[in-house]
């Protein structure tokens, strides 16, 4: 099997051009000028970390799209859900930002909505800031996924568009440097996470369908 490198695709610009930066003025015997870029490299080395994961093959379960803080478990309704229970994750820069698919299903639509950049732990972040939803048909339940970008985090990647069939805890996309992701799931979903909880992206299960 081949082996992956645990970097997402979309870090390398960020990575590589600091290093060459570096590198180049460490042979001209710059060292000490060159110690920003070789940050610049290391930090963004570490933002863009993208580690395999073993995903749990649990019945009706529900995996976290990211890893993260619980920052909400409310009712909502969503457009393609209906009624719901929305958990919101909130993912420091020093957490890993890819998002995963909670459910195996097709993916129907992608919504994007331009939008501002208020803090993503803010709650009226989902409503107000840039953000796309990726909307899940599953065999039992419909789940929609939103990446929110914050005050960093300028920058959504959705990797996925209509038609595209996705496994639970199949990678879908990332948001750069501090975000918010939120899953719907349907409304007698029984959410298996509180306020305050650290999630795995692909790996915890945040809850289980009726």
């Amino acid at each position: 099997m081949e082996k992956r490198v645990p970097v997402a695709k979309e870090g390398w610009p960020f990575i590589i051009g600091p290093a060459l930066a570096a590198a180049g003025l460490t042979l001209l015997g710059h060292r000490r000028l060159s110690l920003p870029f070789w940050a610049a490299a290391a930090v963004s080395l570490g933002f863009f970390r993208d580690p395999e994961r073993a995903i749990p093959a649990v019945a009706n379960g529900v995996l976290s799209p990211a890893d993260g803080r619980v920052t909400s478990v409310e009712d909502a309704v969503d457009p393609f859900v209906g009624p719901s229970r929305r958990v919101s994750i909130f993912l420091s820069p020093l957490d890993v930002h890819v998002n995963r698919s909670p459910i195996s299903g097709l993916v129907t639509d992608t919504v994007y909505t331009p939008g501002r950049f208020v803090a993503a732990y803010d709650p009226s972040a989902g409503e107000v800031n840039e953000r796309c939803a990726v909307r899940i048909q599953g065999d039992a339940a419909r789940v929609t996924v939103v990446q929110i970008a914050g005050v960093a985090a300028r920058r959504i990647v959705c990797r996925v568009g209509a038609g595209d069939k996705l496994a639970a805890g199949e990678r879908f996309g990332m948001i750069r440097f501090g975000s918010r992701t939120d899953c719907y799931m349907p409304k007698g979903t029984d959410v298996r996470v509180k306020v305050g909880d650290r999630v795995t992206g692909g790996v915890t299960v945040i809850g289980l369908l009726a």
